[in-house]
């Protein structure tokens, strides 16, 4: 209990350090450094050189202890060093399939001294040995482990040196803002009615009268509410069924009702894998949802936007409220906060 509250108090302390940004300079209010096993070991040896060279009033040994003393106090600023005025910014929070690794593009600036031997990390995912000449700039890609679908945002990337000697370590984080986005896993959907191959074998039969007509008719019991015109509905009040008169016009609706008694991750996944056969055969769908409709479309972005809508579907962009700028209890950080990882 102790030690959770501990934590507990420790974290938000940190939070009011490193508020949430996509960009973050290193400067002594946020930059932390301690000895690291090797540095404890080699402190311990120290005092144990002291102590006997001055129960033996040795003159040799005083002077190993206060060269290694010094060599010890000179890797602490040197570490301390390679950090201070690094600039660690998120450029891209990327997208992929839940379950995978989500890419995010950061880039390390460094105006002043060399950074070397740098380390970036979140949770499991780790890239070291990072160079950053004096001047110059490196895009780095860390790949975030994800485990569902929706918002993707590490709590805290890590950045950390132990360089020169690994007796000590700097390190300190950058707390994103921006979330990157789980995709549903896509899993092959069942057949169901009015829809795919059924759908298209019925419009051949129908005269093709032209491209993107359609006959409007007020709404009657038992039309499907895909083909309602939702848009005119906000409008005027007016509820409407779009009756479309040929093939190239008529949109393969993805409904996410068409799965009566599947459970909703279940049913995400089917409209997702649909979303990715149609994008392969190159046709024109729309997408009803709950709440949200994408109207008929084609091509990449389309499906795209499909896909983005079916992650975060019944999800709330992340937010923090309880971060505050360091020094002040006015700036709360109120920037898009924690999402699924």
């Amino acid at each position: 209990m102790t030690r959770k509250l501990f934590g507990s108090r420790i974290n938000r302390w940190i939070n009011r350090r490193i508020p949430r940004s996509d960009s973050q300079t290193l400067t002594q209010k946020n930059l932390f450094i301690l000895p690291t096993g090797a540095g404890m070991v080699f402190g311990i040896l120290l005092v144990v050189m002291l102590l006997t060279g001055i129960n033996y009033q040795n003159s040799l040994i005083y002077l190993l202890v206060f060269m290694l003393g010094a060599l010890f106090v000179g890797a602490m600023h040197q570490t301390h060093r390679n950090l201070s005025g690094l600039e660690l910014s998120l450029l891209d929070a990327g997208e992929g399939e839940a379950g995978s690794e989500i890419p995010f593009r950061f880039r390390l600036t460094r105006a002043g001294n060399d950074s070397l031997a740098v380390s970036l990390s979140a949770g499991s995912a780790v890239i070291s040995g990072i160079h950053v000449p004096a001047g110059e700039s490196r895009d780095i890609h860390l790949p975030v482990p994800s485990s569902k679908r929706g918002y993707v945002r590490p709590d805290r990337v890590r950045i950390e040196t132990r360089f020169p000697f690994g007796l000590l370590k700097a390190w300190s984080w950058l707390r994103p803002a921006s979330a990157g986005i789980a995709l549903p896993r896509p899993l092959p959907a069942p057949d169901v009615p009015g829809g795919g191959e059924g759908a298209r074998e019925d419009s051949n039969a129908r005269p093709i009268v032209g491209q993107d007509q359609a006959d409007l008719r007020p709404w009657r019991e038992g039309d499907l509410t895909t083909r309602v015109m939702w848009k005119r509905f906000a409008r005027s009040g007016q509820m409407v069924v779009a009756d479309w008169e040929s093939l190239q016009s008529s949109p393969d609706w993805l409904d996410f009702e068409a799965f009566p008694g599947v459970d909703v991750e279940l049913r995400l996944s089917y409209l997702a894998w649909q979303v990715r056969e149609r994008l392969a055969r190159g046709e024109r769908f729309g997408l009803n949802l709950p709440g949200e409709t994408i109207e008929p479309d084609a091509g990449d972005l389309h499906a795209q936007r499909c896909l983005r809508a079916l992650a975060v579907w019944g999800l709330e962009k992340p937010r923090d409220t309880g971060a505050m700028r360091y020094g002040t209890r006015s700036g709360v950080d109120a920037a898009p906060g924690v999402g699924a990882v």
